[in-house]
């Protein structure tokens, strides 16, 4: 092996400067006569917006301005997308609600911002912000994605909380092999909800150039590229030409920061509102509230064996939540999930007989996503059968691949 050849040690160029503290995050930026942002967000999971009363936030020292979903929908800044289509079983598309940057009519998670305070001082921001006057009409609220289907509805245009029904496999292959078993083994596994929680927090600073009308927004994203499309494009701030997306140093994402949040869009908007630069900075409590959550799935399996107790079967259904709104990436990471717990052959060289199901939910907890994954989804068969063949190369055994994954399991 050549010194300089494939397969050589390269050394690390970046490190020096990260550990002597000359590291350049988002944080550490500020622009000249910038305002501080504090969002006002929902306390509760579920509830209707009864009414916001800005006046004695307005005319505290300070505050240049206060903001609602209302002045959002006035100055017609478009909703958060989710960036894959995705179609039931039935051929039906997925039941989207709108994700409007600011909650306008009902909030529908716990940290769902519904205003925006701007201030001189981050300082002033918060003390208006805890001033503000708030109205909730609390709603009954599922925070167990395998009771939600049964629960208050949290949108209209997703009956029984189900946004899309997906299905993978041979039903009756796989209902054939559980027939002629000699054995079936069932277990409900619980994928817990997890949290990110990177080194640095999330923030955003929006900047509009009057003269040359176009917007700057500084944020701690893993794809500004996505970002400045989706905002452009989708959420129609500006011409994409006409905005302008830097994402310096990043202190941890794990796929966290790959999303396009409310507070991006707020900052941008609300530095043309009151002309001046806006910077948020994300504390820790709200990103545990806010930040995409990943996983939380409920998952009903069973294993059918024959009279030798080689595996001849599997079947699972999962009910996955999505939070309360779709995000821009969640959809695709719940069927790359089903796809890859869904091998074609155990060690012995058997064809396995299987069927996966899975009904994604908006649960009233906080916003809930996945990770993205690195290859653009694909109807076509060749992805799927190249896909299968990889994952059945990889997982020896059904029983390994359930086994293998942390998962909580209770047994039935």
């Amino acid at each position: 092996m050549s010194a300089t050849g494939i397969g050589a040690a390269v050394r690390r160029k970046e490190d020096l400067r990260f550990i002597t503290g000359k590291g350049h995050y988002t944080d550490d930026i500020g622009r000249p006569g910038q305002a501080h942002a504090a969002f006002v967000r929902s306390p509760h999971a579920h509830a209707r917006i009864a009414r916001i009363d800005t006046n004695v936030a307005a005319a505290l020292p300070g505050v240049l301005a206060v903001l609602t979903g209302g002045d959002l929908q006035a100055d017609k800044i478009g909703n958060l997308i989710c960036g894959w289509m995705i179609h039931s079983k039935d051929g039906s598309p997925m039941k989207m609600a709108p994700h409007p940057a600011l909650a306008v009519a009902k909030a529908c998670y716990v940290g769902d911002p519904v205003a925006v305070v701007l201030a001189e001082s981050l300082a002033q921001a918060k003390d208006a912000a805890e001033k503000m006057a708030v109205e909730y009409e609390v709603l009954p609220a599922v925070v167990d994605p395998a009771k939600a289907k049964e629960g208050a509805q949290i949108h209209e245009v997703a009956p029984r909380n189900t946004i899309y029904q997906w299905h993978l496999g041979d039903k009756a292959a796989t209902e054939a092999a559980f027939a002629a078993a000699k054995h079936v083994t069932k277990l409900d596994i619980v994928n817990n909800r997890l949290v990110p929680n990177a080194m640095e927090p999330r923030v955003a600073i929006g900047e509009y150039d009057e003269g040359a009308e176009a917007f700057t927004l500084w944020n701690t994203s893993q794809n500004p590229h996505v970002a400045r499309l989706v905002i452009a494009a989708f959420i129609g701030m500006a011409p994409e030409h006409k905005l302008r997306v830097i994402a310096p140093d990043v202190g941890g994402g794990f796929g966290s920061k790959i999303f396009i949040y409310n507070e991006e869009v707020v900052a941008l908007w609300a530095s043309k509102r009151v002309r001046r630069p806006v910077k948020w900075t994300c504390d820790r409590s709200e990103a545990f509230l806010t930040d995409a959550h990943g996983r939380d799935h409920v998952t009903h399996a069973e294993m059918a064996f024959d009279a030798q107790g080689m595996i001849i079967g599997l079947r699972a259904q999962t009910v996955a939540n999505l939070g309360a709104y779709m995000s821009t990436f969640c959809r695709r990471c719940r069927l790359i999930f089903m796809q890859r717990c869904s091998p074609g052959s155990t060690r012995s060289r058997t064809f396995i007989a299987r069927s996966m199901r899975s009904t994604p939910i908006p649960s009233r907890s906080t916003l809930t996503a996945g990770p993205d994954g690195r290859r653009r989804l694909s109807s076509s068969s060749g992805w799927w059968k190249s896909a299968h063949a990889r994952w059945a190369s990889i997982v020896p055994s059904c029983a390994n691949a359930i086994s293998s994954r942390p998962f909580r399991i209770r047994r039935r």
